[in-house]
């Protein structure tokens, strides 16, 4: 029996810590990898047309899914085209191995073809980035590898040279059972009383809630209930959080609405929750703050705290609930909720007011029939940019839904490669992409991956031919808008002549029944909605002091726009104020 290459025991390590698809591009120094992985019945290798890409989608199903995924890139100018998406997935705290192959280990250092140092270009993005120069290394290096990116929730990169890939695996290796799993993590007593105090001797208390309150929904409504407070939620939060809210105070940041800004600014306490919010400016500086995270390095790097907790967040409630006693007063939850569902009514009409004849098509009501004929369990990826405002406003959480962007790294062409890696997970299941054409075209090769592989994702396109979110910047700023228009093709008939479904939308009236041929169509599908390039609100209140690049970030009310079926949750959730 031939002897197992080092190619193959790195695949099989993949394979047992779960990995089921290797995403990337091949290339000489890849070659004994992908060679392993089609002799691997249990994992395939997934041909994308650009390495970013790859990471991209990797990162994806990560988020998804809560497993490791992988991708890969050959010597130099192949691994270097991860970058972007690695950075994307470890400021996601998504589970990525990323291996990036080496030029021949006896060349580096002498400047070789292709040569770069991956092992030191992805110490940033990463929580572990080495090289492998010896096959005695193996596999203790993959393993520590892949326990870094599953234990820190982040990449792990592996650097390993095409002739030691294709070289024999070492006899007698040392290997140990790899770790697939999370464990939970519960404050001690002593933090736990010590917020409990600080709840029982506050009046007014909000909670303020991020990614990390996924899987802690129930808890969240029970402590709510328990103290009488208003729930604001970040971008990254409302997925997990807005539905089947009675609480429920809308987003704060830069595209936040409703009454989220005033909630965390008039309570005496705030409890930020699993957030690790940014925009430090939308946070008050005159209130006590606790922040409770998973992550310790988190704690207070954004605003200065009173408590901090080191928990994840079901355990911590699990854990603070029974200590605290109930709070009788409603006062300032009703108030905040009377305030909420006032301000929505003030920007709604910005998207009712004869949207049905208006041309270009309003994106905001391309979003709000997005959102009533998607499937209830659809995965939507949202791309950069105003995209990212349209799903902020108009996407409807369930909680069987999922919205993936690249929310903290900021990327754009994140929504396609994105879905080719949620779509890959199960193929049943509806995945929108949700890209504007900058971002789109950027990236736009890869349309070709879904046709190769028969993906059934639906791109639906909002063109306004412009960087509508570097406009507003720009706007904001005080500049004339520059740089920042696109002369773009039909997309739609680009997507036929790659032999997919394609349709292109420039009345109002046709866009639900285009929605619906799209999402009833087996195989990959693109909508080019021609949308409105003035489709910029500018917010009521605005200085110089409030710019700060993408962010904006100290405006209270950013875009002032539509908030689709937000308002009538707000309505809703006004029934449940007891009556004098």
């Amino acid at each position: 029996m031939a002897k197992q290459t080092v190619a193959e025991q790195f695949v099989d390590i993949l394979v047992r810590a779960g990995v089921r698809r290797l995403y990337g591009v091949v290339g000489d120094s890849l070659n004994p990898v992908v060679d392993a992985i089609r002799r691997n019945s249990a994992i395939d290798w997934i041909q994308v047309r650009h390495e970013e890409t790859a990471a991209f989608a990797a990162g994806a199903e990560a988020q998804l899914t809560g497993s490791l995924a992988a991708c890969a890139g050959s010597c130099g100018p192949g691994n270097l085209h991860l970058i972007n998406g690695l950075f994307d997935a470890h400021r996601s705290m998504a589970p990525v191995l990323a291996l990036a192959s080496h030029i021949p280990s006896s060349e580096i250092g002498t400047t070789f073809f292709q040569e770069t140092h991956p092992d030191r270009l992805f110490v940033e993005c990463s929580h572990y980035s080495e090289l492998i120069s010896s096959t005695q290394q193996m596999p203790r290096v993959l393993q520590t590898a892949i326990q870094h990116a599953i234990g820190q929730s982040g990449v792990a990169v592996v650097s390993l040279p095409g002739d030691i890939a294709a070289e024999p695996a070492p006899e007698r290796a040392i290997e140990h059972a790899l770790v697939t799993g999370r464990p939970s993590v519960r404050p001690g007593d002593t933090e736990l009383d010590a917020l409990a105090a600080m709840i029982d001797g506050a009046d007014k208390v909000t909670l303020f809630c991020g990614s990390g309150t996924a899987g802690a929904h129930a808890e969240v409504m029970e402590f709510a209930e328990r103290v009488k407070s208003p729930v604001g939620h970040a971008l990254r939060g409302k997925e997990w959080i807005q539905y089947d809210n009675p609480y429920d105070v809308g987003m704060s940041g830069l595209l936040g609405y409703g009454a989220a800004y005033e909630a965390t600014h008039e309570c005496d306490l705030l409890i930020l929750l699993g957030t690790d919010f940014p925009y430090n400016a939308f946070l008050p500086d005159d209130v006590k703050i606790v922040q409770v995270d998973v992550r310790p390095e988190h704690l207070g790097r954004r605003t200065t705290l009173d408590l901090a907790v080191w928990g994840d967040v079901r355990e911590t409630l699990r854990g603070l609930i029974p200590k605290v006693r109930p709070k009788e007063n409603r006062k300032f939850l009703d108030r905040m909720l009377k305030k909420h569902a006032e301000a929505l009514e003030g920007v709604v009409k910005a998207y009712t007011r004869k949207v049905e004849k208006h041309t270009p098509i309003h994106p905001e009501y391309v979003a709000s029939v997005l959102d009533e004929e998607a499937a209830d369990d659809a995965v939507f990826t949202v791309d950069t940019g105003m995209c990212n405002v349209w799903a902020a406003r108009y996407l409807t959480p369930n909680g069987r839904r999922r919205v993936i962007g690249s929310f903290s790294h900021g990327s754009m062409a994140n929504a396609l490669p994105q879905a080719i890696g949620a779509q890959f997970i199960d193929r049943r299941r509806q995945v929108v992409s949700m890209s504007g054409d900058g971002g789109f075209s950027m990236l736009m090769g890869d349309f070709l991956t879904l046709v190769q592989y028969d993906l059934p994702v639906k791109v639906v396109l909002f063109n306004n031919s412009s960087l509508g979110m570097v406009e507003l910047e720009m706007l904001v700023s005080g500049l004339p808008s520059y740089g920042t228009t696109n002369q773009n093709p039909d997309f739609a008939a680009l997507a036929r002549a790659a032999g997919a479904h394609g349709v292109r939308v420039e009345k109002p009236k046709q866009l639900r029944g285009a929605l619906r041929d799209a999402f009833r169509h087996k195989g990959p599908a693109l909508v080019d909605i021609v949308t409105d390039p003035n489709a910029l609100s500018m917010p009521p209140k605005i200085s110089a002091e409030m710019v700060s690049g993408f962010a904006l970030s100290a405006g209270k009310m950013v875009l002032d726009g539509g908030v689709g079926r937000m308002l009538q949750m707000a309505r809703s959730n006004l029934r449940n104020i007891p009556r004098p």
